[in-house]
């Protein structure tokens, strides 16, 4: 944690920047995904008639970058299916919630099909912001697990709120120790990919 304060103080171009809009109308909120496009830069959330518009750090973008690589080579070495959407833009005018997740998936059989991922992924990075468990609960993604201050905690959709789990419902078999450990280390992206391999081959070993 020390490490990433020291970071985050060291350059203030390294921190995400947000902008708030507020009295948005949903017409509006689909006005402004239409002139930025497909490109999902800078990242938008909606919440209720407020509108974030962040913009994201690089810092911010290896981070979900090396959980996503790591996640990804743990499924695959598991055998599980699991497909990535990336930053979908996950919306529901009715609910009047909108959200970009820093990556998100759909796990075993469900397909792209779905109206909502199953698991979804947030760093947050620079702290602040809306509040994005409120958002997702409320769209109806089944878990979110978020990295904050050098800790990933996993949260299980619970009727209409989140609640805190120790482990993934949906990945039950992965250990959130060593992902943790693995995204927290000073190697290269490849480098904890290749270790993790090596771990859960070892693991498996007569």
């Amino acid at each position: 944690m020390a490490e990433t304060a020291r970071i985050r103080s060291a350059d203030p171009d390294l921190v995400d920047h947000r902008v708030y809009l507020y009295d948005v109308s949903w017409e509006d909120y689909e006005r402004f995904l239409a002139v930025r496009g497909d490109n999902h830069r800078p990242r938008m959330t909606y919440l209720d008639g407020v509108l974030e518009i962040m913009t994201t750090s690089s810092h911010h973008e290896r981070l979900k970058t090396r959980w996503a690589r790591l996640l990804e080579a743990w499924s695959e070495e598991m055998g599980i299916d699991l497909e990535g959407i990336g930053s979908w833009t996950i919306r529901n005018e009715l609910k009047k919630k909108g959200v970009e997740p820093d990556e998100c998936y759909f796990v075993g059989d469900n397909r792209p099909e779905a109206e909502m991922p199953d698991l979804a992924l947030e760093v947050v990075w620079t702290s602040g912001g809306l509040d994005k468990l409120l958002v997702y609960a409320g769209l109806g993604v089944r878990e979110v697990w978020m990295w904050m201050d050098d800790e990933i905690t996993m949260h299980a959709l619970r009727g209409s709120r989140y609640e805190q789990i120790a482990r993934s419902e949906l990945l039950p078999a992965l250990d959130p120790v060593l992902i943790t450990d693995l995204v927290n280390s000073d190697s290269s992206q490849a480098e904890a990919v290749r270790t993790l391999r090596a771990s859960l081959r070892a693991s498996r070993a007569p």
